[in-house]
């Protein structure tokens, strides 16, 4: 899992980079009591985030590259958070 708070703004690695695209497409969201990355689950914002990826790259980093890094940091990160407790189905 990925916790988000606590970071800095500026990018120092591509996988920071992929999360920022993965934010900004709405693919990602932020567990408000913990702060861990949690997967919204919404193949739109998936595709919108692979789509940013291939347009806006890192310099030296080739579309297909910044794509499939953007790919594995999402596939990384679960749909739930760690530390919130388990809920509870009907």
């Amino acid at each position: 899992m990925l916790a988000t708070r606590g970071r800095s703004k500026g990018v120092r690695t591509l996988r920071g980079w992929a999360i920022n695209v993965l934010q900004e497409a709405g693919a990602i969201q932020e567990c408000e009591e913990h702060g861990w990355a949690k997967e919204r689950a919404d193949p739109h914002a998936r595709e919108r985030a692979l789509d940013l990826a291939r347009r806006d790259l890192p310099a030296g980093v080739s579309r297909e590259e910044a794509a499939g890094v953007v790919r594995d940091v999402l596939d990384s990160i679960g749909d739930t958070c760690p530390e919130c407790p388990p809920s509870e189905s009907a």
